[in-house]
């Protein structure tokens, strides 16, 4: 039998190998996905939101903090306006990832940025920028199959632990209020071993540590922490241009 060779970059049989490695990447973060993504759906029904509510929000929200943020203040009774504000100053961070992924992806057309960039994550941007540090260039099928893994994977997280959370008092008990921060050093210390630029990560640190500090006297946590990204991202980018 002939054996089939992918004529151009339109065969799909060219498609599947960067999008099939995509998927790939993204199994790294699966486990960190469906606990995490088991607590949010639990907390969301302890909210009184239904199961289709909880999927609509895991669709269309798809931000971790920002839906245990959502569930809260639900839960309080706050007003549709302070959720969609608490929300928007919460996701914020997601301009400044998208920015860093951006030169990478200028090849690709406008829409197909958008695409990609409404599925970015702090997890899929972890995984993203260590992988197109070294590469140089992105494939927009390659990250497609990391996002589409990803969100796929949270849904379906989200959905089990509104459907079998009803049995679970305490989540914290199991340990799952750690698997965030856990997958977050786990894809910080990858991306370190893979950058190899001390003195800069140095540098951001510092500067984050002690910006967040001097913030927290006169602003709340949140703010703080995006004040202090800002201004530590704003200093390794300096560190790096003057190298």
């Amino acid at each position: 039998m002939e054996k089939l060779v992918p004529q151009s970059r339109n065969d799909p049989a060219w498609r599947l190998g960067p999008f099939t490695e995509g998927v790939k990447d993204c199994l790294p973060t699966v486990l960190g996905y469906l606990s995490i993504g088991f607590a949010a759906g639990v907390i969301g029904r302890t909210s009184g939101l239904s199961i289709l509510e909880i999927v609509c929000m895991s669709l269309f929200v798809y931000a971790g903090s920002a839906q245990f943020i959502m569930s809260g203040m639900l839960l309080a009774g706050s007003s549709g306006i302070a959720v969609v504000l608490t929300v928007f100053l919460v996701n914020l961070r997601h301009l400044l990832m998208s920015a860093a992924l951006a030169p990478y992806f200028k090849h690709l057309p406008m829409w197909k940025n958008a695409v990609l960039g409404s599925q970015l994550t702090d997890e899929t941007f972890g995984v993203a920028v260590t992988r197109l540090e070294r590469e140089g260039k992105g494939n927009g099928w390659w990250m497609l199959g990391l996002n589409m893994t990803a969100q796929a994977n949270w849904v379906l997280a989200t959905v089990i632990g509104a459907l079998f959370g009803q049995w679970i008092d305490n989540p914290q008990e199991f340990g799952l209020d750690f698997a965030l921060p856990g997958m977050f050093i786990g894809l910080l210390a990858l991306q370190l071993l893979s950058r190899r630029k001390w003195r800069v990560d140095i540098l951001v640190l510092t500067v984050a540590v002690l910006c967040t500090l001097v913030c927290s006297l006169w602003f709340s946590p949140s703010v703080s922490v995006l004040i202090a990204v800002v201004v530590a991202a704003t200093a390794g980018l300096l560190a790096e241009v003057r190298r």
